[in-house]
């Protein structure tokens, strides 16, 4: 989980991305061996999955809410979320060795780098100008405590949109914390 000083949305989102961009680039560098590899991949999924489950779970709403296109543009954050997911679940379970481990490495970045630059150039501005400082407030500190229960794997059938993905998440969590204790992997 990231710290910050800063706790509205804007901040603690901008915050991930630039923790996302550093495990991005140590990946890309091809430092380390094999297991250090697989470390970082594990660690970036996780992160990337707690920061998209708070993100649909309250993030999403607020544009939905504040934004006059704002079902639109939730609409089309959660599908990138959607084909991210895909991804990093063919991933998940590949060791560095196998040739499509890089493959799906790069395409996750490239998802992600795609996902960040659209939120941070247009979703993040449009709360920003929306919400009041109150709210956005609000809103990062929801972000924080969800992402401290959401799940650390990808679940690309889970629903994503309250109530549903507020309901299930904790309990899909508590599982994956389980599934990530028996096997030692790095979150």
């Amino acid at each position: 989980m990231t710290t910050t000083t800063k706790h509205d949305l804007v901040s603690v989102i901008t915050e991930d991305h630039r923790a996302f961009e550093r495990i991005f680039k140590e990946l890309e560098s091809g430092k380390g061996g094999d297991r250090h590899r697989k470390d970082l991949a594990d660690h970036v999924i996780a992160e990337l999955v707690r920061h998209s489950v708070a993100e649909e779970q309250h993030m999403y709403p607020a544009a939905r809410k504040h934004l006059p296109d704002g079902d639109k543009v939730a609409d089309h954050e959660i599908e990138e979320h959607a084909e991210a997911e895909r991804v990093m679940s063919d991933l998940i379970g590949l060791e560095p060795t196998d040739k499509r481990f890089d493959q799906l490495v790069g395409k996750l970045i490239e998802d992600v780098r795609h996902h960040i630059e659209e939120e941070e150039t247009d979703l993040l501005p449009k709360l920003q100008a929306a919400c009041s400082p109150e709210d956005l407030r609000e809103l990062g500190e929801k972000v924080l405590r969800a992402k401290k229960i959401a799940p650390t794997r990808p679940h690309p059938a889970a629903p994503d949109r309250p109530p549903a993905n507020r309901i299930l998440a904790p309990g899909t969590a508590f599982i994956d914390k389980i599934r990530d204790a028996l096997t030692d992997r790095a979150t």
